[in-house]
């Protein structure tokens, strides 16, 4: 069997209700079946002043805010796939700049179990593509609707400083999209092996060759070839008398009106840096004046 849908058709109906914000997929309003993937990672650290879950609360609430801006929204959890009615914002549509012209270079590779080499890229181009689509908490664009309820591919967790904190995501794309799923991994923790900054990021490094060979394993699982994977991490010190929260997601959304061309699928034949200076040549402030 085979996707109903082409990737055209997908981007079309991934256009929601409201002009300036995005909004979560299976929400009323939006133009089809379609839905977007935007990749995330953040760290978010509070004083502990207050009750442990009210320090997990303000903790996870920096997190969604930092980086890219993905605050007051309601996540809801599921699992861990762009499917066949899916696309991946950054790589799919308005494609970064850096995969588009093959100058982002491979982390390593990996062998399927049909001989064929998988090339393992870094995960910050997607990132990159994230924060230029909702821009930044003092600085955004087209961020999801306040309050809306988002599905979200997720996890995070909360821990008590001393100790470093650290978040990761990895992205398979599949080989026959019409036919398979692409896939994230979420992954999350403390307490990484090292004295210094150095060591504790050469030990994040090792745990991303593992994250890749989950990935690996899922793939053979169900039978399911992954032709590239995108792997990456963002971690953070939480010092003692704070409190700490690792936070690595990807929401599925519809797009908000003004973030697209008509038809949107133009957007499968944009860059980001196209798709950035026509229609978020500025940043909003917080106050809604350009910057």
């Amino acid at each position: 069997m085979h996707s109903p849908m082409t990737r055209a058709d997908v981007v079309n109906g991934a256009v929601g209700p409201f002009d300036d914000y995005c909004d979560g997929y299976g929400n009323p309003g939006s133009s089809g079946v379609g839905y977007v993937s935007v990749l995330k990672l953040s760290t978010g650290t509070v004083a502990k002043t207050m009750d442990s879950v009210l320090e997990s609360i303000v903790s996870y609430d920096r997190a969604e805010k930092n980086d890219a801006y993905a605050g007051q929204i309601n996540m809801v959890a599921a699992s861990s796939f762009c499917g066949l009615n899916g696309a991946v914002w950054g790589y799919d549509l308005a494609c970064h700049d850096g995969l588009s012209d093959g100058s982002v270079k491979t982390l390593m590779t990996r062998r399927r179990s049909d001989g064929a080499e998988i090339a393992v890229y870094p995960v910050a181009p997607l990132l990159e593509a994230g924060e230029a689509l909702f821009g930044t908490a003092a600085s955004r664009r087209f961020p999801l609707l306040p309050g809306s309820h988002v599905i979200c591919a997720t996890k995070d967790v909360t821990v008590s400083g001393p100790t470093s904190v650290w978040s990761a995501i990895a992205l398979a794309i599949a080989e026959d999209r019409e036919r398979d799923s692409s896939l994230f991994i979420e992954d999350v923790g403390q307490d990484i092996a090292g004295d210094t900054p150095a060591e504790r990021e050469n030990a994040l490094h090792a745990r991303m060759e593992h994250i890749v060979d989950s990935v690996i394993l899922c793939g053979e699982d169900q039978d399911v070839k992954y032709k590239e994977i995108f792997v990456g991490f963002k971690a953070e010190w939480v010092p003692d008398g704070y409190v700490g929260c690792g936070l690595t997601c990807a929401p599925y959304l519809v797009l908000a009106r003004n973030a697209a061309p008509s038809p949107p699928s133009e957007l499968l034949d944009m860059t980001l840096s196209q798709w950035e200076r026509r229609f978020a040549p500025t940043r909003l402030s917080v106050d809604g004046t350009g910057r």
